[in-house]
């Protein structure tokens, strides 16, 4: 039986996409480089960022990667709280809640940052832990998630995590907890698909699987 879920944020609570995709064309432009579209983005996104970036068309010859994280976050940040959360994040929370299962947010966010956006939409006391990292380079967060699940003592077999792109799947993975992807986030379904778990359309699907049982 599923006791512990840990949510990605970006991209799976909070409709950032389109807001990304804007800042990298952003900085394209900047470099006079070829914008992309919506389709090439959930194509070449990934982590670490380094790589996402350098795949969409970023040189770090003209503007390096510490430059373009901290230029990233200083617009992000204040714009993503206009972003909105997906439909159905809320009731979806309060409906696991409900059902006592012990939720989490694991994200590649900073810390502070996190925080602040959880605050900002209200969702913060719904989680029973928020879990970020320590910088606004976008590391990984599979340091952050190995820690937590050994010091919290969490069953594997009692813990599943859902996100949107592969890295997920990979920490998930590397935690030895089962995975959910969701298609409405950073990468398509088509990539998705590599991993080999359940895709949700969003994730109000999760309510689904707990009513029929699955999750038994």
């Amino acid at each position: 039986m599923i006791k512990h879920i840990f949510f990605d944020f970006n991209g799976t609570i909070i409709n950032d996409v389109e807001l990304c995709l804007n800042l990298l064309n952003e900085f394209l432009r900047k470099q006079n480089k070829k914008e992309i579209d919506i389709d090439r983005y959930k194509e070449v996104f990934t982590f670490p960022i380094q790589d996402y970036y350098l795949a969409a068309g970023i040189d770090f010859s003209i503007q390096s990667f510490a430059e373009l994280a901290e230029e990233f976050i200083k617009k992000y940040q204040p714009m993503s709280l206009k972003c909105g959360l997906y439909d159905g994040v809320l009731e979806t929370i309060q409906y696991l809640k409900e059902k006592g299962i012990h939720i989490y947010i694991l994200s590649a966010s900073e810390k502070q940052n996190l925080l602040q956006q959880c605050r900002y939409y209200h969702i913060d006391t719904w989680f029973d832990e928020i879990l970020g990292i320590d910088n606004i380079h976008a590391g990984s967060k599979m340091d952050i998630a190995l820690e937590f699940i050994k010091k919290s003592h969490i069953l594997p077999e009692e813990a599943l995590f859902i996100g949107d792109t592969l890295h997920d799947y990979e920490v998930a993975k590397a935690m030895g907890i089962g995975c959910r992807l969701v298609s409405c986030g950073h990468q398509s379904f088509k990539r998705l698909e590599a991993a080999g778990v359940p895709i949700y359309k969003d994730i109000r699907d999760i309510r689904k699987e707990i009513e029929n049982g699955i999750m038994d």
